[in-house]
């Protein structure tokens, strides 16, 4: 099954993915949001899917739902065709990081294995994608990395932002315009321990950035 898995499987597998590696499992409400069915809709799938050959989710009442070893090696194949075609279209068709979740959607499910490899191959084979995110291996492995959320930083830390989790493209153009991208150095001037806002320095200017956003930028601490 995992050969020939249709569109809606992959999202799945790839939202299952994805609030695990926030949470260590995926709830049903939680997936229903994100892919923006019912709740009722969500278990049908999860039954589907843990009843595959080979099962692809493992399921347990009120703990969640995993991803057995097969169905994260599938969640990898569509995640790292998704995260190169984001960097495919940013850096040789001119999309701006804001425009290419949508289109990597799209494309994500019907690219074959060659033209993934082609991209990859162009690229340079890249480590991350526009918004910092780790591209899966070819051999379908994800990469370690030592990233925190700048919402735990407090004065007078510094860091250098590796990745942002964000889709919205308003957000990430709010993101781009105070020049919190990747790559980006910052100094954290002040904590607020009331409303966990952070008073930071980027690029020689001062900001107010509440957990909101904080909590959605990781970051790699530097020593001062």
């Amino acid at each position: 099954m995992t050969d020939s898995l249709t569109a809606p499987i992959q999202d799945y597998l790839k939202a299952i993915y994805e609030l695990s590696a926030r949470a260590g499992s995926a709830s049903t409400s939680a997936l229903a949001e994100r892919i923006g069915v019912t709740p009722a809709s969500v278990t049908g799938m999860i039954q589907r899917l843990a009843a595959a050959t080979p099962p692809l989710v493992a399921y347990r009442k009120y703990q969640g739902v995993t991803l057995t070893p097969q169905g994260e090696r599938a969640a990898l194949k569509v995640i790292r065709s998704h995260r190169l075609l984001e960097a495919y279209l940013v850096q040789a068709l001119g999309y701006g990081w804001d425009t290419v979740h949508e289109e990597a959607c799209r494309l994500e499910h019907v690219i074959s294995p060659d033209f993934e490899a082609r991209i990859a191959a162009v690229l340079g084979n890249p480590a991350r994608d526009p918004h910092g995110e780790l591209i899966p291996t070819a051999q379908l492995t994800m990469p370690g990395e030592h990233t925190h959320p700048l919402a735990e930083l407090r004065p007078p830390q510094q860091g250098v932002v590796q990745r942002v989790e964000a889709e919205a493209a308003d957000f990430l153009r709010y993101l781009e315009s105070v020049g919190l991208v990747p790559g980006a150095r910052l100094e954290v001037l002040a904590y607020s321990p009331y409303d966990q806002n952070l008073r930071l320095r980027v690029n020689a200017n001062e900001l107010v950035l509440g957990p909101g956003v904080t909590g959605r930028i990781f970051v790699e601490v530097v020593e001062v």
